[in-house]
């Protein structure tokens, strides 16, 4: 069973004693965000590298912005690194879950904390809600967090997980069906773990993260907490039809019983896992699709 926790069911000092001897990356994953990355940047360099030593490195990927996405992320206090600069001799796909990728080459903590860099209603609490299950539950490798998604115009966020995602897991992966919000970009896991996985190169990183995890290590391996309201840019519809086709290919691909040509489709979508990454030869990365759980 998948725990459920609210973000205020552990304190900020309860956290600093449970860290110990853990250290926390944040990264946040960027591409054409100047108007809102300074913000996450600043605001979270603050209340927790600051004011308290809850994170103890801030990384900006930033995934070929047009942009002056790079300065502003620089000027408000992360480290920022060139998604197609961080180990070149990898080759570069452009997209979120290759920025979240290459992270791995750049950032040092045995947890990570991942954070969009569009957001416009949130609060940094995001960051300890998500690390608390990591943090006194040595069981967990991954949370997921969720949260109340109001749009504009009467048009509510998370059109993608509602008729994409959440349907996808009810169907193929009901052991997932009660995960919220499968898609949140605001979640935490492991180094070792996510080490561990193959990770698609665009938007399906955190579904095929959660597929994965459940597969290698049991749905107790995975917690979602319950970050209270949230909000960032709508994008287009035609916009969202590329993401839902990106997340249904990858999802495809891992299937035993794949359509013919998907998998083709897929292998140009996954970047190997990195604690293997010495045995993969330059070039198209082999999917490496996981083992089946022992029963």
């Amino acid at each position: 069973m998948i725990a459920t926790h609210r973000w205020d069911d552990w304190s900020l000092a309860d956290l600093l004693e449970a860290k110990g001897e853990h250290r926390v990356s944040l990264v946040v994953p960027a591409r054409n965000e100047e108007g809102t990355v300074g913000e996450v940047v600043a605001r979270t360099r603050e209340a927790l590298m600051e004011t308290v030593a809850l994170v103890d490195e801030l990384v900006v990927i930033d995934s070929d912005s047009t942009d002056t996405t790079f300065a502003v992320a620089t000027d408000a206090g992360a480290t920022v690194h060139r998604s197609k600069e961080v180990r070149p001799d990898l080759g570069s796909h452009p997209g979120k879950g290759e920025a979240m990728w290459k992270s791995l080459f750049v950032t040092t903590g045995d947890l990570i904390v991942f954070m969009d860099a569009d957001l416009l209603d949130w609060d940094t609490h995001f960051v300890p809600g998500l690390l608390g299950p990591l943090l006194t539950n040595a069981q967990t490798s991954l949370v997921k967090g969720f949260y109340e998604r109001p749009g504009v115009d009467g048009l509510q966020g998370g059109r993608v997980t509602e008729l994409v995602a959440r349907p996808w897991l009810a169907l193929r992966h009901p052991e997932l069906a009660g995960l919220v919000q499968p898609l949140a970009g605001e979640w935490a896991v492991r180094r070792s773990l996510f080490e561990s996985l193959s990770v698609p190169t665009g938007y399906a990183v955190e579904l095929a993260a959660l597929v994965d995890t459940a597969r290698l290590h049991g749905v107790e391996a995975i917690a979602q907490v319950d970050l209270g309201l949230r909000s960032h840019s709508q994008q287009p519809l035609l916009d969202l039809g590329a993401m839902a086709t990106q997340i249904l290919a990858a999802m495809l691909a891992r299937e035993d019983d794949a359509p013919s040509g998907v998998e083709e489709v897929a292998l140009r979508q996954f970047r190997p896992a990195v604690g293997a990454i010495e045995t993969v030869q330059r070039g198209v990365p082999t999917l490496e699709r996981p083992p089946a759980r022992d029963a």
